[in-house]
């Protein structure tokens, strides 16, 4: 199920009438086996076909997790993550490593087109993560098999993230004051959501289009499609998985659960360890603390640390997709973090907006080979954005062209530009939401009025624009 679709538009609210109806009569277990199949509901509904296999996961780490908290046994911690690697290797990559055989030894083994289990990377890398946990003791308690599911599969979280740790979630869903209705947590919920919402619906699926026709409809670009094609999938992926990550934050904030900070504009970095710092937050952490460090991090000198950073970026490049598009784009990743590295190693500094524009820059090249469906479609648009020759056969910057039936007027460039300011310059969501203060009745009213106002207007958008999935729920 979408967060973007009209499902869970009547799907969310039956959930939290019910969850606080549970709540009110005093069930607290009832609520949480109510928000616990309404999770699986939510995840059943987009292929019921592995539903068995996200079970049997939660079933299989809670029991291996108890067991570790009793004895630690690093031969059954080893198992544990062999188990979970296993299992996503066999759904997610099983193709990928057939075609490479194929190619290298001139075979012609069959293709296996297994589908991909909805959140198989989140949920894996998750429960990896508490395995780790349980054995190192940093598992305050022997959570039950219900609180437990409830961590792995709770629907706002589960499909696209953010990774969340034990930490964060398990005492969040014991503590009392979650079990209360808080009505400034469903306002500030529903007004998340909604900037969510916008985000994907009018920013994200608009810039989709120009992305989509540039990179997979047309055999060449001239030089300005070249850069609209990569700069509007540059905006897209940004509008796309920050909208995802503000509906997820406001959905769990109606339940009065509050989710990491998964997206803080990235785009305002002005170098690779600082964007990393910005952009899935949570999966640079799981990255750091379950490979970097155990790697030997920057313990081991200087030629090893620069080994496991480009072996983490190239382990993060392969996780979002199994072809070897993915697998430059994190090499080119972890070659960037080595290159700063030594960079400040120099002591020196370069301008701030020559450092964020060599940023930009970088992220937007780099973003190529992730939207690239092959190295052909990556390299005719890279191509492109330096095909000086083609503004020879433009009219004096009119700048209207086609991409195959999709007409690209002179007004995207403008949006483009509009755009990357709004990003680089304006506060972020969250940073906006914390700057409405309901003071009053006449304020709350206020707020109201323009949230339901927004709401119909993005529902409207939403009903005659087919949605799209985001982008994230492929990985």
């Amino acid at each position: 199920m979408l967060f973007n679709s009209l499902e869970f538009l009547i799907f969310l609210p039956i959930v939290v009438f019910m969850y606080y109806l549970f709540i009110k009569k005093r069930w607290v277990l009832g609520s949480k086996i109510w928000l616990l199949f309404a999770s699986i509901f939510f995840y059943a509904f987009w292929n019921p076909r592995y539903l068995p296999l996200l079970l049997f996961s939660i079933l299989v780490n809670w029991l291996l997790g108890r067991i570790l908290l009793s004895r630690k046994s690093k031969l059954l911690l080893t198992f544990g993550i062999f188990l979970n690697v296993l299992l996503l290797a066999i759904f997610k990559y099983t193709d990928f490593f057939i075609d490479n055989i194929n190619y290298l030894f001139h075979t012609q083994l069959p293709l296996q087109n297994i589908l991909l289990p909805l959140a198989i990377s989140f949920f894996t890398f998750q429960q990896i993560a508490y395995l780790v946990d349980a054995y190192k003791g940093n598992v305050a308690h022997k959570y039950n098999l219900l609180t437990y599911a409830l961590f792995v599969c709770f629907f706002p979280q589960l499909i696209a993230g953010p990774i969340v740790a034990h930490y964060e979630m398990l005492p969040q869903f014991a503590r009392k004051r979650s079990l209360c209705k808080n009505y400034q947590n469903i306002f500030i919920g529903l007004l998340i959501f909604t900037i969510g919402f916008f985000k994907k619906i009018v920013l994200a699926d608009t810039f989709a289009q120009c992305a989509t026709a540039g990179f997979d409809r047309v055999e060449s670009l001239t030089l300005i499609g070249g850069w609209v094609t990569s700069l509007s999938y540059t905006l897209q992926i940004y509008f796309d998985f920050s909208g995802y990550c503000d509906m997820a934050l406001g959905c769990a904030k109606m339940f009065n659960i509050v989710l990491p900070v998964n997206f803080n504009s990235p785009y305002k970095a002005r170098d690779i360890q600082d964007f990393w710092r910005r952009w899935h937050i949570t999966l640079s952490r799981f990255l750091r603390d379950y490979l970097y460090i155990p790697f030997g991090g920057n313990k081991k000198g200087e030629l090893r640390t620069y080994t496991n950073v480009v072996l983490v970026f190239l382990i993060g490049g392969l996780w979002h997709g199994a072809a070897w598009t993915f697998v430059i784009w994190g090499i080119l990743h972890g070659l960037a973090n080595v290159i700063f590295r030594l960079w400040k190693k120099t002591g020196l500094h370069l301008n701030k907006f020559f450092a964020w524009f060599i940023m930009f820059n970088f992220i937007n090249f780099s973003w190529i080979f992730f939207r690239a469906k092959s190295f052909a479609s990556a390299f005719k648009v890279l191509k492109s954005m330096f095909d000086f020759s083609s503004l020879s056969n433009l009219p004096a910057f009119r700048a209207k062209y086609y991409l195959e039936g999709f007409e690209v007027r002179s007004s995207i460039l403008y949006k483009i530009i509009a755009m990357i300011l709004v990003c680089v310059i304006l506060p972020n969501s969250i940073e906006l939401v914390q700057k409405c203060k309901i003071t009053n009745p006449k304020t709350a009213r206020l707020y109201g009025f323009g949230l339901a106002v927004a709401f119909l207007f993005l529902l409207a958008e939403m009903l005659i624009i087919p949605y799209s999935e985001f982008i994230y729920f492929n990985f």
